[in-house]
């Protein structure tokens, strides 16, 4: 499976969503990382033939996307951010319901159904009523009913949402597992889902990829140094004003901090391996001081 962006934006009115992106996706998980309003729903909706470009395009092992119609919808499995559901339909019912439009066989749709909510975790509460279902559990849903039809291409936007720890972590395995013969594009803000599934890191912000590769590669270009020290209280307002801080802890002789800085950033200061984490502060970030500055 070959997914190809070929110079594709979207513009509503002056605003530009997406701009000139250019990738070429396989098989494999893709982590697209950013903080709300980078475009990363309106990139993910215009894979999902949801919405056409201003310009550019979208091919599937050469085709166009949009010239496919039904035979590129075939091969597709999303979750939206908000999906749709009906809260009197079981998880079962529903799940039935969603293969029927989706041109599944009544038999087929029958086992498929029994295997995806064993996967998903839900086997004891299959019965169970859409309303009654936690925030969670109707995430699992979402998952469940996006690879009913077993697609070649799953664009999963924030998939997260909602799920407490345990959940987020159940959700990677079954991610890890899904991509072994498929494209996956997973959106999110939550750097950790990324960190622990994706083959390969897409940054995206203000429409645009800025940057891309595997942890390590990210992680490799970091443009700044990262720097921890321990320094007392009193110095800790001054440094979060001048430098981004990506962690504090209080600790009994002073305050831990993790700083971003091209220069050394106090005295004691020592140069520590960057994470993604602090990529993620880097670009998308500000320091402490910004908001502050801005009130």
């Amino acid at each position: 499976m070959n997914l190809v962006l070929d110079n594709l934006t979207k513009k509503f009115g002056e605003f530009v969503s997406v701009d000139h992106i250019n990738l070429n996706m396989t098989n494999g998980v893709y982590g697209l990382l950013g903080v709300n309003g980078a475009g990363k729903t309106t990139l993910m909706r215009m894979l999902c033939t949801l919405l056409k470009p201003t310009s550019g395009g979208i091919f599937c092992d050469g085709k166009d996307i949009f010239k496919m119609d039904g035979d590129y919808r075939n091969l597709l499995g999303y979750l939206p951010q908000d999906f749709g559901f009906y809260p009197e339909f079981t998880i079962k019912d529903y799940l039935l319901y969603i293969a029927t439009i989706k041109g599944i066989r009544p038999v087929t749709a029958q086992k498929r159904a029994k295997e995806l909510i064993d996967k998903v975790g839900l086997a004891k509460v299959t019965n169970k009523k859409l309303k009654k279902l936690s925030g969670g559990m109707k995430r699992r849903v979402g998952i469940a009913q996006a690879i009913l039809n077993n697609p070649q291409i799953l664009i999963l936007d924030e998939p997260t949402a909602g799920l407490d720890p345990n959940e987020r972590i159940r959700f990677r395995n079954l991610i890890s597992e899904l991509s072994e013969e498929r494209l996956v594009l997973l959106s999110t803000h939550i750097v950790s889902d990324i960190e622990y599934v994706a083959n390969e890191i897409l940054m995206m912000k203000d429409g645009a990829i800025v940057n891309q590769g595997t942890l390590d590669e990210i992680v490799g270009t970091m443009p700044e140094k990262v720097w921890n020290c321990i320094v007392p209280q009193q110095s800790v307002s001054a440094i979060t004003k001048k430098y981004k801080v990506s962690n504090m802890k209080s600790e009994n002789h002073g305050v831990d901090l993790r700083i971003i800085s091209a220069e050394k950033p106090y005295e004691t200061a020592i140069c520590v391996r960057p994470s993604l984490e602090d990529v993620f502060l880097y670009y998308f970030g500000e320091k402490v001081g910004d908001h502050n500055d801005l009130l």
